[in-house]
C-alpha cells in the first residue's frame, strides 16, 4: 500500500461512524474485523494457509474477541472466514518444531481463544462454509450457535498424521453424542453439514446462497433480547453444564432469582404484564 493509499485509508477509517467500524481492513490481514449495529463480525483471511490457527491467528483473535468487549454497544459476535476452507485447524509445519516451549504455547492459546469465546458476554456464533478440520472443528463446536452451508464437511483427522486430536475432542465431546466424538477422533473421517446437524454439531443448515440472510435473521432475533439478560445466562449455561443435577439446579435457582433482580428482569415483566414490548436498557446493573 503506498503512503497515500494508507493515510487516505486512517482519514476513511475516522470518518466511519461508530455503527459501522472496521478494526482491521487490510486485505494482507489474518483477520478482517468489521462492527455494525451492535455485531461484530470476524472474518478469519488466510485462505492460501487454509486459514490455520497459527500462533499469530490465535493471538489476533483473542484480540479481536476480547478487544472492548464490555461495551453495551456489542451485542454478537460472528466468526466467519475466506476461501473455500473455513479452518483447517493447526499450522502441522509449525507444530513439526521441536520446540516444546513453542508448542506449548500454541495449544495453550488455542485454548485460550476456546475458553474465552464462552467468556465473552455475548453470544457468538459461527458461519461455516467449506471444511473445518482438527482445530477448526474445535472452534466450531465451541461456539454458542453455528451455522453451515450445505458444502460444509467437518472431521477431526489429526490420527491420520500422528496427532490424536485430544484438544478438539473437548469441543467435540461436548457438542456431540460420544460415540459419534470416538468415530471421528479414531478413523479422522468427514462427516457432512447434514450429518453434524442431526447430532448436533452445528445449529442450522442452508444453501451457500442464504447463509448470509439465515445468520442474519438468527442475530435479527437475537439483538431483540436484553444483553445484560444473555450476559448472565451465558455465563450460568457454561457453569452449569459441567456439574451434576442437584447442584446445577441449586446453582441455577440462585441465578434466575438474580436475574429477577437486574433492571432489564424487571421491565421485560412489568412489560408483559402491561402488554407492551420491553425497552432494554443492556447494563448488568
Amino acid at each position: 500500500m503506498s503512503m497515500l493509499s494508507a493515510r487516505i485509508t486512517r482519514i476513511y477509517n475516522r470518518l466511519i461512524p461508530s455503527t459501522n467500524r472496521y478494526f482491521s481492513n487490510s486485505a494482507d490481514s489474518l483477520t478482517i474485523v468489521k462492527e455494525s449495529d451492535g455485531v461484530r463480525t470476524i472474518t478469519l483471511n488466510s485462505p492460501k494457509k487454509r486459514n490455520a490457527l497459527s500462533l499469530a491467528m490465535l493471538q489476533t483473535l483473542k484480540e479481536n474477541l476480547t478487544r472492548n468487549v464490555d461495551s453495551t454497544s456489542l451485542r454478537a459476535i460472528v466468526l466467519s472466514a475466506n476461501g473455500p476452507v473455513f479452518c483447517a485447524g493447526h499450522d502441522l509445519k509449525e507444530l513439526a518444531s521441536s520446540d516444546r516451549t513453542k508448542q506449548t504455547e500454541v495449544f495453550n492459546s488455542c485454548s485460550e481463544v476456546m475458553e474465552t469465546i464462552h467468556r465473552v458476554p455475548v453470544p457468538v456464533l459461527c458461519k461455516v462454509e467449506g471444511l473445518a478440520t482438527a482445530a477448526g472443528c474445535q472452534l466450531v463446536a465451541t461456539c454458542d450457535i453455528a451455522l453451515a452451508s450445505e458444502n460444509a464437511s467437518f472431521c477431526t483427522p489429526g490420527v491420520n498424521v500422528g496427532l490424536f486430536c485430544s484438544t478438539p475432542a473437548v469441543a467435540l465431546g461436548r457438542a456431540v453424542p460420544r460415540k459419534l466424538a470416538m468415530e471421528m477422533l479414531f478413523t479422522g473421517d468427514v462427516i457432512s453439514a447434514q450429518r453434524a446437524l442431526a447430532h448436533g454439531l452445528v445449529s442450522r443448515v442452508t444453501t451457500a446462497e442464504k447463509l448470509d440472510a439465515e445468520t442474519d435473521e438468527m442475530l435479527s432475533r437475537i439483538l431483540k433480547n436484553s444483553r445484560s439478560v444473555m450476559a448472565l445466562g451465558k455465563r450460568a449455561f457454561y457453569k452449569q453444564i459441567t456439574e451434576d443435577i442437584p447442584t446445577a439446579y441449586r446453582y441455577t435457582s440462585c441465578v434466575m432469582v438474580d436475574n429477577l433482580g437486574l433492571k432489564d428482569g424487571k421491565e421485560g415483566l412489568d412489560a408483559f404484564v402491561s402488554k407492551r414490548k420491553p425497552v432494554w436498557d443492556h447494563e448488568s446493573d
